[in-house]
């Protein structure tokens, strides 16, 4: 089982910036796409970045212009460069990994833990 494990949030006052990381225990060989979703108290889950396996990348109107997906094969490792954070920008950071498994073709996606941020004065 691979699991995904973020890292990087925190407190940080509005303008600042976060790097979010999502490092997975192993390597997934089929991947669709990888992605960020956040979930404020109160809120849906959103979708905020993804990027599929060939670099195209897609962003929440929102955090457009503000924040960046990336991703590093060699170190099984995704991430989201956050600048310019606004208090709205708090909440609850989710990793998401959207693969095919290689024995039974299932087509199933992987949740990290979630890591906060906080952007408030």
């Amino acid at each position: 089982q691979v699991q995904l494990v973020e890292s990087g949030g925190g407190l940080v006052q509005p303008g600042g910036s976060l790097r979010l990381s999502c490092a997975a225990s192993k390597s997934i060989l089929y991947i669709y796409s990888m992605s960020w979703y956040r979930q404020a108290p109160g809120k849906q889950r959103e979708l905020v970045a993804s990027i599929t396996s060939s670099g195209s990348t897609n962003y929440a109107d929102s955090v457009q212009g503000r924040f960046t997906i990336s991703r590093d094969n060699a170190r099984n490792t995704m991430y989201l460069q956050m600048n310019s954070l606004k208090p709205e920008d708090t909440a609850v950071y989710y990793c998401n990994v959207d693969f095919r498994m290689p024995l039974s073709g299932t087509r199933t996606n992987y949740w990290g833990q979630g890591t906060q941020v906080t952007v408030s004065p």
